[in-house]
């Protein structure tokens, strides 16, 4: 059997990095019609933005915050053939800023999904493991919804995006009894059934707890299957050290968060094009508006990444972490990874 079925992750998951001109323009170098957008300012305080084509390029949703879903034409205004088109709003497009998007390609607007107890619209992509899926809450904890992977999900974040509400994490390290908040620091909770009602994802669908399917609240779950060569969604136990604990991907990582689970620490984000050597230090969170700042992360390495730091929120001897990794190359196969 083949490494992986991807032997060019840059057409279904890439990062950009552009400057901002205060006006409209289109960014191009995508390399392909983006079905989720995910964009920060690098240089100011300001929200991360996030818009997907199943809501519509003009609805907008923050990471960093629990707000409402928000109509904005001026911020994503169009899912490009090889990128997309902003507007003028500032934690897009600010003059002279400093930007990236992160993008990931799943299958246009969405079909209906009757896998599950609830009905859903899911647009996927199967070879890449992604799909997006929207759905209607009906109140009753333990409804399965269904995702359309067609492969055990291993993570995803999921928004109640009628109201103010935290955004919810699964993350397959942590069990089906845990939920840990992507717009927080905070340390991983136990709710028993209030996040997935003690259930593990299928090959499916997912199950709902109380936290997530309010009756008639209106929800967007980002769901992942690990996809060998290009995908990881896993953990590590930290070691205190500079010479840092290493975690194998199987590839080499052109995107990866990293948060601490048993104590406070931020949602780490770091990436191959603004970090194009190692050790990579040019840090966003994803849980804060902070502008990109230098600190001592990892090395991305052809097999996976190395921590080379002390810092709690990364590399503390015996701290419980998780992370989420995309490709740039895979290890092995038709177009093999290099190390930097």
């Amino acid at each position: 059997m083949a490494y992986t079925t991807i032997k060019k992750p840059s057409d279904y998951f890439n990062t950009v990095l552009y400057t901002g001109n205060g006006s409209t323009q289109s960014i191009t170098g995508v390399g392909f019609q983006p079905d989720m957008l995910w964009g920060k300012n690098r240089s100011s305080v300001t929200n991360h933005e996030l818009t997907d084509v199943v809501r519509g390029i003009n609805q907008r949703l923050k990471p960093n915050d629990t707000d409402a879903d928000q109509t904005n034409t001026n911020t994503f205004t169009s899912f490009d053939s090889d990128g997309f088109s902003l507007g003028t709003d500032a934690d897009v497009n600010a003059s002279g800023a400093n930007h990236v998007v992160w993008s990931w390609k799943a299958n246009g607007t969405g079909v209906s999904n009757t896998v599950g107890d609830i009905n859903s619209t899911v647009s996927v992509n199967t070879t890449s493991g992604f799909s997006i899926v929207q759905w209607t809450g009906n109140g009753t904890a333990g409804s399965t919804v269904g995702h359309g992977l067609g492969s055990e999900m291993k993570f995803m974040i999921l928004k109640d995006y009628s109201l103010s509400r935290s955004w919810l994490t699964y993350h397959h390290s942590l069990g089906n009894q845990s939920g840990i908040n992507f717009n927080e620091s905070g340390v991983a909770g136990t709710g028993n059934n209030a996040y997935w009602n003690s259930t593990s994802p299928t090959s499916n669908v997912f199950s709902t707890g109380v936290y997530s399917n309010e009756n008639n609240s209106n929800y967007i779950c980002y769901c992942f299957s690990e996809v060998k060569g290009f995908s990881k969604f896993g953990s590590y136990i930290g070691n205190g050290s500079t010479d840092g604990t290493f975690c194998f991907t199987g590839f080499k990582p052109a995107f990866i968060i990293v948060k601490r689970t048993d104590s406070t620490g931020s949602w780490l984000l770091m990436d191959n094009k603004r970090d194009t050597f190692n050790v990579c230090d040019a840090e966003l969170l994803a849980n804060d508006s902070f502008q990109e700042t230098l600190a001592t992360n990892l090395d991305i390495l052809s097999n996976g990444f190395k921590l080379r730091t002390t810092g709690g929120e990364k590399n503390s001897s015996g701290g419980s972490y998780i992370y989420m990794a995309f490709a740039e190359e895979p290890l092995v196969g038709d177009n093999p990874a290099t190390a930097r």
